[in-house]
């Protein structure tokens, strides 16, 4: 898995009604866009360092297409 800043990844819920969860990476911690990742969950607000596992999956943004960038 490799992810950019700004990328969200999305953790698929484990058990029938559980609900999806959702970051944004905030920092690259591994070499080469791996993990672990430094995120912000979308559904608490906290930041944490994150490891992902095989139920989750990233949602890439074209980062040099972001407004303010140039």
């Amino acid at each position: 898995m490799k992810a950019s800043g700004g990328d969200r990844i999305v953790v698929r819920g484990h058990i029938s009604g559980e609900p999806d969860r959702d970051c944004e990476v905030l920092e690259v911690s591994g070499g080469d866009g791996g993990p672990p990742y430094r995120v912000r969950w979308e559904d608490t607000g906290r930041d944490g360092l994150y490891f992902p596992g095989s139920d989750a999956v990233v949602h890439h943004f074209d980062h040099a297409n972001k407004p303010g960038r140039s």
